[in-house]
């Protein structure tokens, strides 16, 4: 019974849940047992969560307009939603095609808010997020901080002024300090080690449709043990509601 269980959620997910991941899902679904347990059978199962190495995309093209100072400071966490947002531009290629993700992500349950996904990192990619993410907002907001890197995009004084207008304060990693913006690191690594490097892509489009499917099974089923087992929206939900 229990084997068969630790099978189909390693299945279910793809081969991305390792086995504290597992054990927590298995809670979920009321069979009690300890992650030693599950470990020592996924091992007797040949199950193995597949890990892979990232390499890491640089939009910095020097100071090419305004830079704001770090108001994050590597405090990533935070009890509300919309108050701490991360963005950054992560870059895929297949077959010498190359597509770009940019993603919001809030700090309170590491929820993907918005994101856009274009074959060239132009500045519109970067606009057309940020609008995204206001649907979600009142028309006037308090209190909250959209953090990134240095990124040649968010120096862009229409960009700056849109945050501006909505009441959005600018945050940015300094110069050459990726851990500055760590969670939406780690994000894109979680990314590809769950998705691009498991599978082949033989496109472009393939590829585009697995990130939306993969950001929309992020989102809603893939559990965090940091949110007691809950996906950053069921998180989200439980915790505050639906709003």
């Amino acid at each position: 019974m229990v084997k068969e269980q630790i099978v189909i959620i390693f299945n279910e997910n793809k081969k991305r849940y390792g086995y504290r991941r597992i054990t927590k899902e298995l809670h979920n679904n009321d069979i009690c047992v300890n992650h030693k347990t599950v470990r020592k059978l996924m091992k007797q199962l040949g199950l193995v969560c597949q890990v892979r190495a990232k390499r890491k995309y640089s939009s910095y093209k020097g100071e090419v307009g305004e830079v704001a100072p770090n108001l994050l400071e590597r405090h990533f966490k935070t009890n509300q939603p919309n108050r701490k947002w991360v963005t950054d531009v992560t870059e895929f290629k297949v077959n010498d095609q190359k597509l770009y993700l940019s993603p919001i992500l809030d700090l309170f349950n590491g929820e993907v808010i918005s994101y856009n996904l274009s074959r060239h990192p132009n500045f519109k990619q970067i606009m057309d997020m940020l609008e995204g993410a206001f649907q979600k907002l009142p028309d006037k907001v308090d209190n909250l901080i959209l953090h990134s890197d240095q990124g040649w995009q968010y120096q862009m004084k229409s960009y700056q002024n849109l945050l501006k207008a909505k009441g959005i304060t600018q945050s940015m990693s300094r110069k050459a300090t990726c851990l500055d913006n760590a969670v939406a690191e780690n994000f894109f690594g979680l990314l590809k080690t769950e998705l691009f490097y498991l599978e082949k892509f033989d496109s472009i489009d393939q590829l585009e449709k697995a990130i939306v499917d993969y950001i929309d099974y992020y989102n809603n089923r893939r559990i965090k043990l940091k949110l007691n087992g809950l996906s950053p929206v069921q998180y989200r939900i439980q915790t505050v509601g639906a709003a």
